[in-house]
């Protein structure tokens, strides 16, 4: 039984090649937590930490292993000197965390000896990596007051927004984004940002979460429409942007969606990248690439490492808009899903830089 347990999780961690995975447990501090390494090739893993309160511990480690490869995929086609990490915290972020979590988080970050450097995501902030920063120098996304980048969710929400306009511009030929019904799902730190750049680019902005709190607070700053969580799928919108979990995008609600483009902040879109990707693309909707989309987040975090530069950063991210129409323009031509050309350009680099060492 034990054994063949034993199989399946290194099935899984060996279907992607992944090149190491912890498990972190700790019993007085409550922490059980899943850190995944992709690959190294171009630097040392970078991606931020989740915390979710998992149905299952699979689950998480599912989760960890998606969102690890992902962001292998996202260094190298924005062009980052690093490699694809991601860490996972099982718990419920709203009532499970303490400083007591974080420090043997930090902890457990700082004996991987810098091959894995974490940041904030989903579930954690600016403040939970302040905590991780007193055991490890493996951290970076900290608050501006300890001279680091801060919330990395502006610029992962720009990134998100100039990949929707590029998008807009390859179908319509235009990228004004004025009078659009897009639909944001998830009014989280990326969500919310987002809804400000198309708010004030005169976008009717509809907008789902399951936190009814956090939709009261768009509601307050902005002009949106309210849409129930499941109701979302069936609206009638020009662009649907996924900006809460992954997998949202599936053999279901790809049939439900009445959109002409998906372009959002979410990790891991597609539940299933190859068939969903296949779906979207008979069904004549514009698949904008999550992985290059959203690496403003990213970039800016990445920058903290070597000296944090605004400008830099802004610089780097703008960078998306015209990526992702070389992306789109090459799917077109070459008959695939945008998702396999984004996949081969950032593979390709991957590729050259093994054949220069």
């Amino acid at each position: 039984m034990v054994d063949a347990e034993m199989d399946s999780l290194f099935d899984l961690i060996g279907e992607n090649d992944h090149e190491q995975v912890v498990f972190c447990n700790d019993k007085s501090s409550g922490l059980k937590a899943i850190i995944a390494i992709h690959n190294t090739q171009l630097g040392p893993s970078l991606g931020g930490t989740r915390m979710w309160n998992y149905a299952s511990e699979r689950d998480a480690l599912v989760d960890a292993l998606r969102l690890s490869r992902s962001m292998t995929y996202k260094a190298s086609i924005i062009g980052l000197d690093l490699g694809g990490g991601k860490a996972v915290i099982i718990g419920d972020s709203r009532k499970d965390k303490s400083e007591a979590l974080w420090t043997r988080y930090g902890q457990f970050v700082e004996s991987l000896n810098g091959r894995y450097i974490t940041a904030e995501d989903v579930g954690t902030s600016t403040a939970d990596m302040e905590t991780v920063a007193k055991e490890t120098k493996h951290v970076t996304g900290l608050p501006e007051s300890m001279g680091g980048s801060g919330d990395p969710s502006p610029f992962t929400a720009y990134g998100v927004y100039l990949g929707m306009k590029a998008s807009a511009k390859k179908l319509w030929g235009d990228d004004n984004l004025s009078g659009k019904r897009i639909a944001v799902q998830g009014a989280g730190n990326v969500g919310r940002n987002l809804i400000k750049y198309l708010s004030e680019e005169g976008a009717v902005v509809l907008v789902s979460d399951i936190y009814e709190d956090k939709l009261e607070e768009i509601a307050k700053e902005f002009k949106v429409e309210i849409v129930g969580t499941e109701g979302i799928y069936d609206i009638d919108m020009d662009i649907y942007a996924p900006c809460a979990l992954g997998a949202t995008v599936d053999s279901d609600t790809v049939k439900r969606l009445k959109c002409s483009i998906i372009a959002g902040g979410a990790n891991n879109q597609l539940a299933d990248e190859n068939e969903h990707a296949d779906m979207l693309m008979e069904q004549g909707i514009l698949f904008a690439p999550d992985f290059l989309i959203n690496a403003g987040g990213l970039v800016n975090v990445y920058m903290q490492l070597d000296g944090y530069d605004k400008k830099k950063v802004m610089a780097h991210t703008e960078r998306i808009y015209d990526l992702t129409l070389d992306v789109l323009n090459k799917a077109e031509e070459d008959g695939i899903t945008t998702v396999m050309a984004a996949k081969r350009m950032a593979e390709a680099r991957i590729e050259a830089s093994k054949n220069n060492k």
